[in-house]
């Protein structure tokens, strides 16, 4: 039996976009991560890893929602935590590369983005720590991206 749960991830860029059409970025890194650098972003909330299982409710249902961290790792198993949950695995993603990608592709930032930014573009590309990454294409677009259509592809938890 395969108790692995599909969960989709996005890069950067996607999530820009999915922000501005009002989606919403949960951060799951501790407030010390989240001082020195942060999102800048006006639709956040933030619920520490280690506050995640007594807080997730606090996460809309009825929104487009965008884990993160800082690599994409810890936000990959709240993904799946959530969904597992009960929430559309369709409406809650996860951020691929988290904010070094994020960071790294120049998109809003508070503190110092030098601490953490992996400035190589490769937004989506290569395995995860903790997942394996299905890329549909076999390459990365010049975006970053692991799909031509710009954005989508899915890990398992």
């Amino acid at each position: 039996m395969n108790n692995h749960i599909a969960v989709k991830e996005i890069c950067p860029d996607t999530v820009h976009t999915w922000l501005q059409e009002g989606a919403l970025i949960v951060d799951v890194r501790e407030q010390d991560e989240v001082e020195e650098l942060a999102f800048d972003v006006p639709a956040l909330l933030h619920i520490p890893l280690t506050e995640f299982e007594e807080r997730y409710r606090e996460v809309p249902v009825d929104k487009r929602v965008v884990m993160v961290c800082r690599s994409g790792t810890r936000s990959l198993r709240t993904t799946g935590f959530l969904v597992n949950n009960g929430y559309n695995s369709e409406e809650v993603v996860n951020m691929s590369g988290g904010i070094i990608d994020w960071a790294g592709k120049g998109f809003p930032t508070r503190g110092d983005a030098g601490l953490n930014a992996d400035t190589s573009g490769n937004a989506c590309c290569g395995e995860t720590k903790n997942a394996k990454r299905e890329q549909t294409s076999g390459c990365c677009e010049p975006s970053g991206c692991c799909e031509p259509s710009g954005s989508q592809g899915t890990a398992c938890c």
